[in-house]
C-alpha cells in the first residue's frame, strides 16, 4: 500500500481586522490582500525522498510512488488550470476568502456543488485488487479482501479448507470457498447443518420381519423363540428343532411355525413330559374288539385277542393252559409229559444279553437232574437257555429282535433220574409278541 502524508491548510480571514492572518501552508499577499498557497514542493529541500515525487496541494503537498499512474496527472503538474489564477495588479478590497477548498484531498473529488466527495474506487474500477480478492470501498480509499471461506495469503485469496478444522461432526467434504456437512448411514444431519443424529430405525419404519432393537448408528434384528435370523439379518425362518435331536421326542417330532410337538403311534398316549409315549392297556379299558370266548392280552401300542388253549391227541387237557398226554397211553412214549402255554411281549431292539423268562421244576426227586434247553423256535439263534441252578434256567436273548414279530419257542426241562432208570420231559410253549416300536 502507499503511505499519504499529506498537510491541509485552508486561509482564513479575521473580520474587523486591518491584518489577515492565514493558516500553515499560506501566505498573505500583501498588495491583494489575499492568502496564497505556498509551493512546499519548490521551497522544502527534499520535500519527499527516495522513490517519491512531491506533488503540491492547496494548503499542503502529497508525496506519492513515482510510478503509480494514479497520481501523474494532474496534480504533479504544480500549475494546472484547477488552481485559483495569479491576481491582478490593482487594489484589492479587503474580505474574507472563501473557505470551500479548490482542491480535495487523495481519495476525494469536486463535486458540482464544488464539495469533496469520496471517490467509490470499487465501483469505478480504479482499484488494484487481485482478481481474486474482492474490493471495499473505504472513505477515502478501499481495502482488498477476500470473500467468506477464504484467506489472503500473498495476496492470493486460497480456499479455507474448513474440513481439517473439524466443523463436521462425522463427514465433512470441502468445496471452494465452504464446506458441506454429511452423516454415516443411520445418523441425520441436524438443523446446525454440522452435527449428527441418530436415527431409530425401528420406530421410523421397522426394517425387520419380528422384533427391532435400535442401536447408535444402526439397528438389530432379533427373532422369537423357535426362529433364527436369516443371512440377510433381517428375515426369519423357523428354526426346525427336530433336526437338531433325535432324542427330543421319544418317537416322533413333529416340528411347527416357531416350535415342535412330539407324537404317539397309535395305541399310545403321550406322557406330562410332552416326549414320552405310554403304552395304552386296551384289555384293562376294555377298549378291544375279542369276543367273549377269547382272552384280551395287551402288548405295546395294541392288543391280542388269544383264542382258548385246544389239546390235540393223544393230550389231554387239564387246566386253560396246559395239556398232559398220560403214560398209559402208547402214543405219548416219545412225547413230552406235559404242555405248558405261556405268552409275554417284549419291545423291540431290547438291548442284549437280555434274561427274559425264567425256567424251574416244580417238584425235585431224590437222584434225579435236568436239563434245559430250546427245543424247536430258535433258527435264528437269538436265545439259548442258561442253567441258573440244579433245578432251574433262564432264557437268555443274545440278539436284537425287530419287531412287530410273533416268535414261539418249545423250552424244554429233561429229567433224568438215574436210579429208577428214568428219562422224561415237560414243555413249556413261549409265544412271544414283539411290539413295533422300543417303548
Amino acid at each position: 500500500r502507499v503511505l499519504t502524508v499529506f498537510t491541509l491548510a485552508i486561509c482564513l480571514s479575521s473580520p474587523g481586522k486591518a491584518q489577515q492572518q492565514c493558516t500553515n501552508g499560506f501566505d498573505l499577499d500583501r498588495a491583494s490582500g489575499q492568502c496564497l498557497d505556498i509551493d512546499e514542493c519548490r521551497t522544502i529541500p527534499e520535500a519527499c525522498r527516495g522513490d517519491m515525487v512531491c506533488v503540491n496541494q492547496n494548503g499542503g503537498y502529497l508525496c506519492v510512488p513515482r510510478t503509480n499512474p494514479v497520481y501523474r496527472s494532474p496534480y504533479l503538474n504544480p500549475y494546472s488550470n484547477i488552481y485559483p489564477p495569479p491576481p491582478a495588479p490593482g487594489p484589492v478590497p479587503n474580505y474574507p476568502t472563501a473557505n470551500r477548498p479548490l482542491m480535495c484531498r487523495f481519495g476525494f473529488q469536486l463535486d458540482e456543488n464544488n464539495q469533496c466527495v469520496d471517490v467509490d474506487e470499487c465501483a469505478s474500477d480504479s482499484h488494484q485488487c487481485n482478481p481474486t480478492q474482492i474490493c471495499i470501498n473505504t472513505e477515502g480509499g478501499y481495502t482488498c479482501s477476500c470473500t467468506e471461506g477464504y484467506w489472503l495469503l500473498e495476496g492470493q485469496c486460497l480456499d479455507i479448507d474448513e474440513c481439517r478444522y473439524g466443523y463436521c461432526q462425522q463427514l465433512c467434504a470441502n468445496v471452494p470457498g465452504s464446506y458441506s456437512c454429511t452423516c454415516n448411514p443411520g445418523f441425520t444431519l441436524n438443523d446446525d447443518g454440522r452435527s449428527c443424529q441418530d436415527v431409530n430405525e425401528c420406530t421410523s419404519e421397522n426394517p425387520c420381519t419380528q422384533t427391532c432393537v435400535n442401536t447408535y448408528g444402526s439397528f438389530l434384528c432379533r427373532c422369537e423363540p423357535g426362529y433364527e435370523l436369516e443371512a440377510d439379518g433381517v428375515n426369519c425362518s423357523d428354526m426346525d428343532e427336530c433336526s437338531f435331536s433325535e432324542f427330543l421326542c421319544q418317537h416322533e417330532c413333529v416340528n411347527g411355525p416357531g416350535s415342535y410337538y412330539c407324537s404317539c403311534p397309535s395305541g399310545y398316549n403321550l406322557l406330562d413330559d410332552s416326549r414320552s409315549c405310554q403304552d395304552i392297556n386296551e384289555c384293562e379299558i376294555r377298549n378291544f374288539t375279542c369276543t367273549p370266548l377269547q382272552t384280551c392280552f395287551n402288548t405295546p401300542g395294541e392288543y391280542k385277542c388269544l383264542d382258548p388253549v385246544t389239546c390235540l391227541e393223544p393230550y389231554i387237557q387239564i387246566s386253560e393252559n396246559r395239556c398232559m398226554c398220560p403214560a398209559e397211553n402208547p402214543g405219548c412214549r416219545d412225547q413230552p409229559f406235559t404242555i405248558l402255554y405261556r405268552t409275554m411281549d417284549m419291545v423291540s431292539g431290547r438291548s442284549v444279553p437280555s434274561d427274559i423268562f425264567q425256567m424251574q421244576a416244580t417238584t425235585r426227586y431224590p437222584g434225579a437232574y435236568y436239563i434245559f434247553q430250546i427245543k424247536s423256535g430258535n433258527e435264528g439263534r437269538e436265545f439259548y437257555m442258561r442253567q441258573t441252578g440244579p433245578i432251574s434256567a433262564t432264557l437268555v436273548m443274545t440278539r436284537p429282535v425287530k419287531g412287530p414279530r410273533t416268535i414261539e419257542l418249545d423250552l424244554e426241562m429233561i429229567t433224568v433220574n438215574t436210579v429208577i432208570n428214568f428219562r422224561g420231559s415237560s414243555v413249556i410253549r413261549l409265544r412271544i409278541y414283539v411290539s413295533q416300536y422300543s417303548f
